[in-house]
């Protein structure tokens, strides 16, 4: 596997050379970037003639993995090329998240099962239920098929997201890459890292991504007696409370972020499904445990892989991350480079959500709060 990495800057422009046997052969580009930066004239089209042959996909984000940096309003660009494996790219139409479980099986649909190891997938981050999208397309791939992926973000804006496959990044879309051949190793782990506090509580009442009640109780009073001061603003804090889900027994939870606060209901709305009956904890942030929890990750997707240094990570971190690291964002990414070691190509973005089981043995889940992990090799 050849790897080239470029990146653009609004002062600066692109920066990164091109070597002629990566340019002219490179099968797959991943592109990740600022909303803005995606639509600027003309830098889409660049990308194009510089890796003509190649399937473009990516994402607009929350901010751009690029190595060890995390970057706000660029673009990161990393070409591929694959000496054995093949890949085949696929994209479907999403008009809004009542269609995402259609939508997940028309695109499992159209890329060819035969030989299929890995599916990636990058999904506008606010026209999708994220939750339904991954039944969807676990419905129609095989249990041996890998699924990971994230949904695009759009800064802390919340406003508009954008995903490319071959043409110009658009509103609206989700996009698969798949992977095939027997030279291709893939791994992939998923990891929190939040505290958990409290009592194991029960969804007692719930409706799609809105919780009403927990053990009786209105979601948001709850909150606020376990949180006192902390949730004297819980709008403007709700990234760093995130609430745990026991799906399946025996797994670890599901993080879900809150994404909005009801004080007319007592509700809460997250970023994915709170299925009425299901175990929950109240979490809050602990820094370094958050970064062991990105270490851990790229610890779960060496294993998984059988080994120590991918060629090639992409990393799928939330940004409820960023907003609670900060200006130290970047050590959950250099955790990750410790993990990996310096030979390892690393790229990605902060999400609105990211998919793929916690390890190989496990089930897909839609995630938030979580660093989510690819490590892609070949033999």
């Amino acid at each position: 596997m050849k790897i080239e990495q470029k990146r653009w800057f609004p002062e600066k422009g692109w920066q990164g050379e091109s070597a002629a046997d990566i340019a002219g052969q490179a099968q797959l580009v991943f592109v990740f970037g600022d909303r803005q930066a995606l639509e600027t004239g003309g830098n889409f089209d660049r990308i194009k003639e510089f890796y003509p042959r190649a399937h473009i996909v990516g994402c607009s984000s929350s901010g751009e993995i690029s190595g060890s940096e995390v970057t706000d309003g660029c673009l990161a660009v990393t070409a591929v090329v694959f000496e054995r494996a093949r890949v085949e790219v696929a994209s479907v139409r999403i008009e809004g998240p009542d269609k995402s479980r259609e939508a997940g099986e028309k695109l499992a649909g159209l890329l060819n099962p035969s030989g299929l190891d890995h599916v990636m997938i990058f999904s506008d981050g606010l026209l999708v239920n994220g939750s339904e999208l991954v039944r969807g397309l676990k419905k129609r791939l095989t249990a041996n098929v890998g699924v990971t992926g994230g949904l695009a973000g759009d800064g802390t804006l919340f406003q508009r997201t954008l995903v490319c496959c071959g043409d110009a990044p658009e509103s609206g879309k989700i996009a698969a890459v798949g992977f095939y051949g027997p030279g291709i190793k893939i791994g992939f782990g998923s990891m929190g890292g939040w505290v958990p506090f409290g009592p194991e509580r029960t969804v007692t009442r719930s409706q799609g991504n809105v919780l009403f009640e927990l053990d009786g109780a209105p979601a948001v009073e709850l909150y606020k007696k376990y949180l006192g001061e902390e949730a004297d603003d819980l709008s403007a804090n709700r990234f760093y409370f995130p609430l745990s889900l026991r799906l399946n027994e025996g797994e670890s939870g599901v993080v879900r972020t809150i994404l909005a606060v009801n004080e007319q209901d007592k509700s809460l709305t997250f970023a994915g499904d709170i299925p009425q009956g299901t175990p929950a904890r109240l979490m809050k942030a602990k820094f370094e445990m958050l970064v062991d929890g990105s270490a851990q990750a790229a610890h779960t997707a060496s294993r998984a892989m059988g080994s120590p240094s991918p060629d090639l990570a992409i990393l799928f971190s939330c940004v409820g991350r960023k907003i609670v690291l900060k200006q130290r964002v970047e050590e959950e990414v250099e955790c990750v480079r410790k993990a990996f070691g310096p030979r390892s190509a690393l790229t990605g973005f902060y999400s609105y959500g990211e998919i793929g089981p916690f390890d190989r043995s496990g089930q897909c889940q839609l995630h938030n709060q979580t660093m989510t992990i690819t490590a892609i090799s070949e033999d």
